[in-house]
């Protein structure tokens, strides 16, 4: 849900908002690309100025190649901005491209990702923490369906 908390309130703030989805050749997650852009399409719904777009390599490029001029970050510790900062940082002086950072809703600070898979898959109630979409696919991997 932390994600698409940040997702409605960039949406409020900008009139058009893109969910990059970008592959990395280095990691195996849990789903696919097919199901992850699902996933977020599923649970965004509510969202009409919302799009989700698959790419590859540096998100700057993924941007700079839609003709987009920033990027929103949601933060949930000191540890993320610090990362993130760097990172945008390194964005803004290789391709002029600006980032905001929206501070994650406190309810969600504590979940990462990883965290609630881990969780979910031990057979852990991680139902208020994800979208319906998600909690259905992780119920469905954990049963061995997908």
């Amino acid at each position: 849900m932390g994600h698409i908390d940040v997702f409605e309130r960039a949406s409020a703030q900008f009139d058009e908002v893109v969910v990059a989805i970008l592959t990395n050749p280095a990691k195996k997650g849990m789903f696919d690309l097919d199901e992850r852009i699902a996933m977020i399409n599923e649970s965004t719904t509510h969202l009409p100025n919302l799009r989700v777009e698959a790419g590859q390599g540096l998100v700057v490029d993924f941007v700079r190649s839609r003709g987009m001029t920033a990027i929103v970050k949601g933060l949930r510790t000191g540890t993320d901005f610090e990362y993130e900062l760097q990172m945008a940082q390194m964005n803004k002086h290789v391709a002029g491209v600006d980032t905001f950072f929206v501070a994650t809703a406190p309810r969600y600070s504590f979940v990462s990702s990883s965290l609630a898979k881990e969780v979910a898959m031990l057979g852990g109630d991680v139902s208020e923490l994800l979208p319906e979409a998600v909690n259905r696919r992780l119920r469905e991997k954990r049963a061995g369906r997908s």
